[in-house]
């Protein structure tokens, strides 16, 4: 045996010591589990609440106040230049025009609650033709004054007329305001208000509430605009070499804007130019009164033709009304009711010479 020698010793030991540290082999770590999807956590979103309001069947929107069981309100008012500006006529439902004597015209505003309305006027004398158009949505009507023929009419046709001339509602239900009393004359200031019709009316006598079965047949869309291409962006309506109209479609607010004498037709509670849904024109045939001193006419509601107009487009239609408390109804030219927009309306009655222009 050869003798270990220190060098070999030494040779060994490396060696040794070089096959003990050599590296281990890598172990490839088991993959990380992948996670699963999680399950979408969108919340269901929430059902939108049935809108329980009732309808008001003069536009068709839902009603905040009143009922709409109530008879409306219908309310006699001045439109001469000097009477200006109207109160509470931006809150109206509908509101008619009609000629009256000597060119001028008053409106009829009729409104199923006035309930926040604030003051209504000037109110002025009543016509039997205005009458009739109260009879037909069965409302109470307010006036102060009116022709012989008007006073025979209320009687005759039972009319719920309350008068502020002649009758208990002077001092209460109506006054006299004294700005315009001073400032537009004495035959302009005659007010009212829609809380002091709301404070009043529970201790009248009269029937306060339409009679059982009583509908108010109008149909209404949210887009009452009429199938066609005609273009109604401004329609000008003539009533006399005194009064026209004029309606302006505004497309931001989907609303006809009214001017009258050159201007801005605004409601004096609020300063606001009135913008209505639903614009009417109605021909009929408008006579004088054989030997009237005060020129007064005649106006026949029993029918005719006329144009609706909404949303920028206007139809021709048929339009005709049972003497003397029945309701206005509009049908097209194939015999279909008309579908009003839902909101406010505007009807203009006009003589047949008329001469009415769209652009």
């Amino acid at each position: 045996m050869l003798p270990k020698t220190p060098a070999l010793c030494l040779g060994l030991a490396l060696l040794l010591a070089a096959c003990s540290s050599a590296p281990e082999a890598e172990v490839s770590a088991s993959p990380s589990p992948t996670p699963m999807a999680e399950e979408s956590s969108q919340p269901t979103p929430e059902p939108t609440p049935e809108d329980t309001r009732p309808i008001n069947p003069l536009t068709g929107l839902p009603m905040d106040h009143g009922d709409p069981g109530d008879r409306p309100v219908a309310v006699m008012l001045n439109n001469l230049k000097q009477a200006l500006p109207q109160l509470g006529v931006s809150q109206a439902d509908i509101i008619y025009e009609v000629l009256a004597e000597g060119g001028i015209t008053r409106m009829l505003g009729v409104y199923q609650s006035v309930v926040g309305v604030g003051q209504i006027g000037s109110v002025r004398s009543s016509r039997p033709y205005y009458l009739e158009l109260a009879l037909g949505h069965d409302a109470v009507y307010l006036h102060a004054g009116g022709s012989p023929d008007a006073y025979a009419k209320i009687k005759e046709w039972n009319v719920t007329a309350l008068d502020c001339v002649n009758g208990p509602y002077g001092g209460s239900l109506f006054w006299r305001d004294s700005w315009r009393r001073k400032n537009l004359g004495y035959e302009h200031s005659v007010i009212t208000s829609g809380e002091t019709i709301t404070s009043l009316f529970p201790g009248y006598s009269f029937r306060q509430t339409h009679q059982d079965g009583y509908t108010y047949e109008m149909d209404f869309s949210a887009d009452g605009t009429p199938t066609g291409e005609e273009s109604a962006g401004t329609v000008t309506v003539p009533f006399s070499s005194y009064k026209t109209g004029v309606f302006e479609y505004d497309p931001d607010s989907g609303l006809y804007m009214v001017s009258q004498y050159g201007k801005p037709y605004v409601d004096g509670n609020t300063g606001e130019q009135v913008g209505i849904t639903n614009l009417l024109i109605l021909k009929a045939k408008c006579a004088s009164i054989p030997g009237d001193s005060y020129g007064r006419i005649t106006v026949d509601l029993s029918g005719g033709e006329g144009w609706f107009a909404c949303g920028g487009t206007y139809i021709p239609i048929r339009w005709d009304k049972t003497f003397p408390d029945g309701q206005l109804r509009y049908t097209t030219g194939s015999g279909a009711p008309v579908t009003l927009g839902a909101g406010s309306s505007y009807v203009c009655i006009t003589p047949i010479e008329s001469h009415v222009t769209f652009s």
